[in-house]
């Protein structure tokens, strides 16, 4: 079966080249497809992305969700692998993903880890070996056929924070979820752009206010009234 690998980008000219080359050495070029969407930048991601030979397309619409709707449009693979730039999966995500399909998983993702020795860090990571919404999240990938992706709609494009959740939810109301039990490699940036204890608890505000069906427009504004980061420009 063939892997489209999709990858959402906005701004991550100095990341993008390095991962997309990991992925393509680690990857059977024949049965694997590597797609980039662009939601705008304003830097040189699109450039180097094309310069390094690798294809990106432009998404009409900025964001996590409709980028990556945009790429499984425009992909063939009948497994669409979702993955951030701050996430570098095990070099056997290949086989690992191959091997769930095939005992009948149709979706699922890792568990992760960052590339940080930071104590703190490594308790969040631990959690991420249990079966519970709370501890999942879109660094750490996400692999669903395509049959499944297109029978659930795929992302919802209105979403702007909080799609990985809203997706992972609308899977395991229907089918079995698989924690591959290797570990992404996940970026601490935002750790060291602001510290341990306001990421979480930035964390924990907006994954409330998801389940009380607080607008996306707010949800926005307080993240990033938290934080800093780039993810929405």
């Amino acid at each position: 079966m063939k892997i489209s690998i999709i990858i959402p980008v906005y701004n991550e000219e100095e990341s993008i080249v390095g991962l997309l080359n990991y992925l393509n050495f680690h990857s059977d070029s024949s049965n694997v497809e590597i797609l980039v969407v662009d939601g705008n930048s304003s830097d040189h991601t699109v450039d180097k992305v094309r310069h390094a030979g690798f294809r990106c397309i432009t998404s009409e619409k900025k964001g996590r969700a409709a980028q990556m709707n945009k790429g499984a449009i425009c992909s063939s693979g009948e497994i669409l692998y979702f993955v951030h730039t701050d996430s570098i999966p095990p070099k056997t995500f290949m086989r690992d993903i191959l091997n769930a399909v095939d005992r009948g998983y149709k979706a699922g993702c890792y568990r992760f880890k960052f590339d940080s020795g930071h104590p703190l860090l490594k308790i969040n990571a631990f959690f991420t070996r249990f079966n519970r919404l709370m501890c999942r999240g879109g660094d750490q990938t996400l692999f669903i056929t395509r049959k499944l992706f297109e029978q659930l709609g795929g992302f919802n494009p209105e979403y702007h924070i909080m799609e990985d959740f809203d997706m992972i939810e609308r899977i395991q109301a229907r089918e079995k979820f698989k924690i591959i039990p290797k570990e992404v490699i996940v970026s601490a940036r935002k750790y060291k752009d602001n510290n341990y204890f306001k990421v979480n608890i930035a964390n924990l505000i907006v994954f409330m206010m998801y389940f009380w069906g607080v607008s996306q427009e707010k949800m926005v504004n307080i993240y990033k009234s938290l934080i800093n980061q780039t993810k929405f420009g």
